[in-house]
């Protein structure tokens, strides 16, 4: 049996990429933060803590991933604008 629709209804089909609210990351890697400032991510990951941005281990070992406040880095960043 095939579903009549409401006179009222429109004929628009969902996307479910609609329904979801685009949400900005909390942290980033260390890949992201190089695209960010533009730098390396051997730069990011050399320079980064003597600088202030301090990164967040996740995981043991090798395979660890540093991740960044996004918030952090732009306040960073913000401090280092020549006036």
């Amino acid at each position: 049996m095939e579903r009549q629709s409401h006179p009222d209804e429109t004929r628009t089909a969902i996307n479910p990429a609609d329904k979801r609210r685009s949400i900005e990351p909390v942290l980033v890697d260390t890949s992201e933060v190089a695209t960010m400032l533009n730098m390396s991510t051997s730069w990011v990951y050399k320079e980064a803590s003597k600088l202030g941005l301090k990164g967040y281990k996740l995981g043991r070992g090798r395979n660890a991933k540093v991740l960044y406040k996004v918030s952090e880095i732009l306040k960073w960043l913000e401090q280092q604008k020549i006036y």
